[in-house]
């Protein structure tokens, strides 16, 4: 199976504070990959380098077969690598529609009738269709989190990256979410996904990282790395939902 991403030996330092330290990875395509980890591990960071907001000391990122690490963020989104944010932003006085618009045309370059279809389809797919015409700022939180994921997908991406998407919701809340994204996983778009609720994640993800301290502790099956003794001591006390998969 052809590895879509492939990071290797990256590093990120702000001052004293290493957020990213050598980590290396690579993520084959049409999986989807789960990243856990404490606050301050490095988590949301490594996906600003991936995606291009926040540029490497050190290392590289390689997606698609190609070296992306000198392009901007808008080069790599044109690329096909599309982020979610961990608090949803829609533009409120703008409807559904229109804020997925927005995401295909500046962030996925489709312009006219192709940009109208393309959030056509993300609206689609993310099971908005129904609300398109709805101002975005009247949604409840499950339905701003799919509209933060349809302005994504709006973009064209065949890698999307999540952080923390499932944030906030409750648990009857959680199985619509969690199908949603294993349909992207089976639809062929590779997921990166970082999320607290690890349930959730062994329900979708067909391999699990934990970073820790801006390094690399474990990375492999899910279950196997929620058990690995490294692992175990890093959340000892944590608030972790270690739950029956969804």
């Amino acid at each position: 199976m052809s590895r879509i991403l492939q990071v290797r030996d990256l590093s990120k330092r702000f001052g004293k504070v290493v957020t990213a330290e050598d980590v290396t990875f690579s993520v084959a395509q049409g999986t989807a990959l789960g990243i856990v980890g404490p606050n301050g591990a490095g988590k949301s960071t490594l996906l600003s380098l991936i995606t291009g907001v926040l540029k490497s000391d050190a290392g590289s990122i390689e997606f698609n077969g190609r070296d992306v690490t000198g392009l901007s963020a808008a080069e790599r989104t044109k690329a096909g690598i599309a982020r979610t944010f961990q608090i949803p932003r829609p533009f409120i006085d703008m409807t559904v529609f229109e804020n997925v618009y927005v995401g295909a045309t500046f962030g996925g370059g489709q312009h006219g009738q192709q940009g109208y279809d393309a959030a056509a389809r993300a609206l689609d797919v993310t099971g908005l269709s129904h609300v398109a015409e709805r101002p975005a700022g009247q949604l409840r939180l499950l339905d701003r989190k799919r509209l933060e994921l349809a302005r994504a997908l709006a973009t064209n991406p065949s890698l999307i990256l999540l952080d923390e998407i499932a944030g906030g919701l409750t648990e009857k809340e959680l199985p619509p979410l969690v199908e949603l994204i294993r349909g992207l996983r089976d639809s062929g778009v590779t997921v990166v996904w970082i999320e607290h609720i690890v349930h959730a994640l062994t329900a979708v993800v067909d391999e699990l990282m934990c970073l820790a301290f801006g390094r690399v502790l474990a990375i492999g099956e899910p279950r196997e790395v929620m058990r690995s003794p490294e692992v175990i001591e890093v959340y000892l006390g944590s608030t972790f939902d270690m739950g029956e998969a969804v």
